[in-house]
């Protein structure tokens, strides 16, 4: 809408308001030959689109509307990345106690950057969930979010799965098959269980990070990759980089912005608020399934070794057994907790007896082996087979035998 600010009976000020009263979406631009700063200023406060002084060309407006059109969209941007950073909690980041805080406070100031973020914490922590938060905060939340886990794919196939391969590039290879990296074009890669990745996977990720282009498989030219990448570890890199099984370089690409994601014993003052969360997630009746003191005291002492995904599954189970005490339920839990398995296994046969299988005997050896040192290894299979000198995917084939 283009007004003149001198009108019979009425000012364009006044039309402006007019429309600003109503809700009119319509863009207004004042012209006038009677141009001042203050009226300029008054007009521009009271919502006007732009303001222009007589006389002018017609194409002085045709040269307004595009520019004004750019700075509609940035603030069409900004409000949306605000909404986004104001429902950080509705992206399942639950939880208000003072680590909780800090974290959701860091996730805000790193999100709209595009550098390497490293999320590291057990199992059952919400490596993921934050990872998405980071992702729907930043200026790529509108593009592909995709995730890949280490462990889900053979060490044989990560490399194609990673990069893509053409076709006739091996065996079976009867199209072009594009990788996880062009897949996440725009948007966020997220690489879960990386302390998981061999080394010889590690170096080719490294060779990408700084090139910025793959390689796929079989093929002869790059392809440039346009992603923000995220990563996470369920142990810590910088050990596995003492041992020798993860490369230094590479870590040091990855940790740019590093976020550690705490234990639930860490926050036990969350666990009420997330189990109303999960209750509302799985359809349950909030006012039906909820904690009293006792229960939220029962629930405080319990060690949690899954974290919160360990009391997302005690909630599921919770709202399909109501007539079950939480008590009972934690029970339950406690008693599929597997403490020290090492302890646990049967001593071999004795070397003095009569007789000794040898199968079995070898068989008992193994397995106490292959305990100790996923014991040691804290449950991470790369580091495991570095400790028994064995290859990655002999051990993974022992494990699964």
């Amino acid at each position: 809408m283009l007004t003149d600010l001198k009108l019979p009976g009425a000012g364009g000020l006044d039309l402006l308001r007019e429309v600003q009263n109503r809700g009119g979406r319509s863009k207004v631009i004042i012209m006038t030959a009677y141009a001042s700063t203050d009226t300029a200023v008054e007009a521009l406060r009271l919502g006007a689109y732009d303001y222009v002084s007589k006389p002018f060309q017609p194409d002085e407006i045709l040269t307004i509307l595009p520019h004004r059109s750019v700075r509609e969209s940035v603030l069409r941007e900004n409000r949306e990345l605000k909404h986004r950073i104001r429902s950080l909690g509705d992206a399942g980041l639950v939880g208000n106690s003072p680590v909780m805080r800090r974290l959701k406070q860091t996730i805000r100031a790193v999100a709209p950057g595009d550098h390497t973020v490293l999320i590291q914490g057990p199992s059952g922590t919400g490596k993921e969930v934050a990872a998405r938060a980071v992702h729907d905060l930043s200026r790529r939340g509108q593009a592909p979010f995709v995730a890949i886990n280490c462990t889900a794919i053979p060490e044989t196939l990560l490399e194609s799965e990673l990069f893509g391969y053409k076709r006739g590039a091996f065996t079976g290879a009867d199209r072009d098959h594009a990788g996880y990296f062009e897949r996440a074009r725009g948007g966020t890669l997220f690489i879960d269980d990386i302390d998981d990745m061999p080394l010889s996977t590690q170096v080719k990720l490294l060779r990408v990070i700084q090139e910025r282009e793959v390689h796929p498989v079989g093929g002869l030219r790059p392809v440039p990759i346009d992603i923000r990448l995220m990563t996470a570890a369920k142990t810590d890199l910088k050990e596995l980089v003492a041992a020798g099984a993860f490369r230094e370089d590479l870590y040091y690409r990855l940790a740019v912005i590093p976020l550690r994601l705490p234990r639930l014993r860490e926050r036990t003052e969350d666990i009420p608020e997330l189990v109303r969360h999960f209750v509302a997630k799985h359809g349950g009746d909030e006012r039906r399934f909820h904690l009293d003191q006792q229960q939220c005291r029962l629930l405080a002492a319990h060690d949690w070794p899954g974290n919160v995904r360990e009391l997302e599954n005690l909630v599921e189970r919770w709202l399909a057994l109501p007539d079950q005490t939480l008590r009972e339920l934690l029970g339950d839990t406690a008693a599929r907790t597997a403490p020290d398995a090492a302890a646990e296994l049967p001593s071999p046969a004795p070397l003095d007896s009569e007789t000794i299988d040898y199968r079995e005997y070898m068989d008992l050896c193994e397995r106490r082996l292959l305990d100790w040192a996923l014991a040691r290894s804290g449950g991470n299979v790369t580091v495991a087979a570095r400790l028994l000198r064995l290859p990655r995917s002999t051990l993974r084939s022992k494990l699964e035998g």
